[in-house]
């Protein structure tokens, strides 16, 4: 039996969104072990002057958890 531990975390980009959640993905994978689904669960823009100046996607990462 598995158990696994769920957080959120955003990762931008000036490129793009899917750009963005694959920074956030490569950039958890760093410090966190056994990562097995990621899930979009918001995209948003940074505005300004009335332009985009960044993407962000809002991810959620599952990990095995362990003691």
């Amino acid at each position: 039996m598995s158990v696994y531990k769920i957080i959120e975390i955003v990762g931008t980009s000036a490129k793009g969104w899917d750009d963005a959640a694959r920074n956030a993905v490569e950039t958890a994978s760093k410090s966190l072990k056994d990562l097995r689904v990621a899930e979009i669960t918001k995209l948003d823009m940074k505005l300004e002057n009335g332009k985009v100046a960044a993407f962000r996607a809002r991810v959620k990462l599952s990990f095995k958890y362990e003691e």
